[in-house]
């Protein structure tokens, strides 16, 4: 820690002279743009502006440039500045215009460019120099959106291994390097900025996933984010709303999806801007029923948020949400089933149930030029509820009573930032502090269900329950610091430290029963009361040199944490036994990578080595247990496996062409291949586990494709590789109840088209064009036990 502070104060005092253009693009009532493009002709970079309007260029040279300000709704402006001295921010006036707005969103679809893109080292009151970041620009994928086909959206972020547990999208599942896939767990999930899990101490697994056709883009901030949004391994991951047309009262919009197996996804929107009031809402309904048998689903999600701009400087922004949904779970298989028919399902008894509520309100206020406060609340009211059969997939159900585990959480957060820029010489840097609270209460409950088929989820004896019953009160306080030192105008260097108080709880009891010729012949209930405070630092630190505008190198390492969750304390589970002695997780994240542009900017590019150190890693491992029937039995075990390291190299490249480019209506192809080696081991722990792969990698893959835009007709065509993996810490390649075993490389092709015209656009796919048989998990609880096979060929048209 000495030493870390004692670097800090060197590098203020070894900075040189840079310059940061610092600029507001303001409507003619004085009030702030947001999401307007600058963009900078001379060096082909653009930017955004934030909520209120303000954007800025970091590190430009002095000279001669030209900005090009482009937002929906208003007149472009092209600026030319000249850069010397730079004491006031720049201030620009776009005009309102009246236009056919089926017309320009034709016309931008003509125009897009690249698929990805990264955050700016200074947005919003978030600093995210020289950290490993890649923005989804929704509108720039022709895909799926209406399943959220993970494979498609996220296609363009390299070393993802995505879990595909149903084909309607109901949960997202995707981890980076090496990190379970399960309900995103491993990610800071947040939409529009505030988390959305479940308890994001200690559960933080997220139900709800946001419908992809009200997204704006995807944000997604590698393991360096554990600084700023919470200490998660795997980083950051933000969905954004559209914010509303802002030069209409009002505007409705439609979208209808037909698709295999009575697949129907309704989709509606408003939105507008009335004078300092903008607002956006939707509703969407989705069911089907499912590739496979006993996998019928019904869901339903609604969305309003309402924008309020009480003076050029400052709005206010409340969002609500509701989605709940109903579905039947087919469960899992095993191999030789998988082989014979992946459409078969053994459990018919099999539901999930979800009802999700988010409230939140977000300030911001611009207090002066080079002082910018942010502050979110948050609230989440919630519940998730699984009922069927538990037992081992390679046995028939028994048709006994089924198991009924219930979850409900109620949280609330307030996060609040500060971001200030200052000059040391004629340098600006940018300082950001912030601080969290966040207290949760979850309950946890398991017992007994009817034995029937039908989604019934009451407990036959709600005051006794049969396994367990348990609360988790927590609570979280967090103060984190970062600041930008700009070094010289190429090269800046980011310190930063995160300070974490937690406070864990659990008071409930769980049952053991003692059995003897298949009967229950005693039990017994024990009572348990935990408390489990802990406070720590993680530290950090950034550096990015940029030799031109096309070429930057960048570095960071950034230590991350992890607590046990909830459900390895009080869910009992028949094929999994979980060590009652698990500890928390910790470790560090180190990225090196160059990104930038090639051939004129005709080629953009991103390659990154990684690095990631995972102290006291939690795997499944084996333990031998007494079994009636057949005696002993080894049983997968949930434990601290031991230490572990992890190392890889994540490149993405997309290029551009256009093709009869001196004629009014060029056609455009883009070309992209996003591809990660990534290897894993442990280095301590029982000599079963030193030296084996570290499970749920895989070790190669890649997605690649063309997008052709031409008039109003645009293609796209992925092909999507994954080698095979392990999927517990064992390196088992196959067992009896299919709950461990290989993860068989796989490889799918999806096709996707659209036309547009007047105010209409009509779209068609294809997924897994082949009818390629795979799987990408093999479950231990819901969706399974077993193999969890993933779709088959699916046809979808969407209006």
């Amino acid at each position: 820690m000495r030493l870390y502070i004692t670097t800090m104060l060197i590098l203020t005092y070894c900075l040189a002279a840079s310059q940061s253009l610092i600029g507001e693009v303001l409507d003619t009532n004085n009030k702030g743009i947001a999401d307007a493009d600058v963009f900078v002709i001379e060096t082909q970079k653009l930017y955004q502006t934030d909520a209120l309007g303000t954007f800025e260029i970091p590190d430009i040279f002095e000279g001669k440039y030209t900005l090009n300000i482009f937002a929906t709704g208003y007149s472009m402006k092209l600026i030319p500045i000249e850069i010397k001295n730079l004491n006031e921010p720049l201030q620009i006036t776009l005009d309102a215009v009246n236009v056919d707005i089926a017309t320009v969103e034709v016309n931008a679809a003509s125009n897009q460019i690249f698929r990805l893109s990264r955050l700016s080292d200074i947005q919003g009151t978030g600093i995210y120099a020289s950290k490993k970041t890649e923005v989804i620009q929704l509108d720039k994928i022709i895909a799926n959106f209406a399943t959220n086909n993970p494979r498609q959206v996220y296609a363009s972020v390299p070393g993802l291994n995505i879990w595909e547990n149903d084909g309607a999208g109901l949960q997202l599942g995707i981890g980076a390097r090496g990190l379970d896939p399960n309900r995103t767990a491993n990610f800071n999930t947040r939409q529009n900025g505030y988390d959305i899990s479940a308890d994001a101490l200690g559960y933080p697994e997220s139900y709800y996933t946001p419908p992809t056709e009200a997204l704006k883009k995807i944000e997604v901030v590698r393991g360096a984010a554990s600084l700023q949004y919470g200490p998660q391994f795997g980083g950051l991951l933000n969905f954004q709303f559209k914010d509303g047309a802002i030069d209409e009262k009002f505007k409705l919009t439609l979208s209808n999806t037909l698709g295999s197996y009575q697949f129907l996804n309704s989709f509606s929107s408003v939105e507008g801007k009335v004078k300092n009031l903008s607002y956006y809402a939707f509703y969407q309904r989705k069911q089907g029923d499912g590739w496979r048998e006993n996998s019928t689903f019904e869901q339903n999600t609604a969305y309003a948020s309402a924008a309020y701009q009480f003076h050029p400087k400052f709005s206010l922004k409340l969002d609500f949400t509701h989605m709940d949904y109903l579905a039947q779970q087919p469960g899992g298989l095993v191999d030789f089933e998988f082989n014979q028919d992946p459409r078969q399902s053994k459990r018919e008894r099999n539901w999930f149930k979800v009802n999700w509520q988010l409230a939140a309100a977000n300030a911001d206020y611009a207090i002066r030029p080079d002082l910018k406060w942010n502050t979110r609340f948050f609230y989440l009211n919630a519940s998730r509820q699984a009922l069927g059969e538990l037992g081992p997939i390679n046995r028939p159900d028994p048709l006994r009573e089924r198991d009924l585990i219930r979850g409900k959480y109620n949280n609330w957060g307030l996060e609040s930032r500060l971001l200030k820029r200052y000059k040391i010489g004629e340098s600006i840097q940018n300082f950001l502090v912030g601080i969290r609270y966040y207290k949760g209460f979850s309950i946890s409950q398991q017992g007994n269900a009817d034995a029937t088929a039908e989604p019934n989820f009451t407990f036959l004896n709600p005051d006794d329950l049969e396994k367990s019953d348990y609360d988790f009160p927590s609570q979280n306080l967090s103060v984190f610091a970062e600041n930008l030192f700009n070094i010289t105008s190429k090269w800046s260097v980011t310190p930063g430290i995160r300070w974490e108080n937690i406070e864990t709880n659990s008071e409930g009891y769980y049952k053991v029963q003692f059995n003897s010729g298949g009967q229950t012949i005693a039990e017994e209930r024990i009572y348990e009361e935990r408390n489990n405070p802990r406070s720590f630092a993680l530290l950090g630190i950034g550096t990015s040199y940029r030799f031109n505008d096309d070429l930057e190198i960048y570095a960071n390492a950034s230590q991350n944490y992890r607590s046990i969750n909830f459900s390895d304390m009080a869910i009992v589970n028949t094929n999994l036994v979980v060590d009652s002695l698990l500890q928390d997780e910790s470790g560090f994240n180190i990225d090196f990578g160059s990104r930038g542009q090639l051939w004129n900017n005709r080629i953009v590019f991103d390659a990154s080595l990684f690095y990631l150190k995972y102290n006291n890693r939690i795997g499944i491992g084996t333990i031998i247990q007494n079994d009636l029937i057949v005696g002993e039995k080894a049983s997968a075990f949930r434990t601290n496996i031991g230490d572990a390291q992890i190392v890889g190299l994540e490149t993405y490249a997309e290029a551009k062409q256009q093709f009869f480019a001196d004629k009014k209506h060029p056609l455009q192809a883009n070309l992209f291949v996003n591809a990660a080696f990534i290897q894993g081991h442990y280095t301590s722990g029982g000599t079963d586990f030193i030296n084996q792969k570290v499970e749920l990698i895989p070790p190669f893959n890649i997605k690649t494709g063309l997008k052709i835009l031409y008039r109003k007709f645009g293609l796209s065509y992925q092909y999507s590789y994954t080698r095979r993996h392990f999927t517990d810490a064992t390196n088992a390649t196959s067992f009896p109840d299919a709950t461990r075993g290989i993860i068989p490389s796989y490889w799918i092709h999806d096709l996707n088209v659209m036309y547009s015209f007047k105010y209409f656009k009509l779209k068609a796919s294809i997924n897994n064009l082949f009818d390629r048989p795979y799987f990408t998990r093999r479950a231990n609880a819901y969706p399974g036990p077993g193999i969890i096979p993933a779709d088959g060929r699916t046809f979808y048209v969407n209006l």
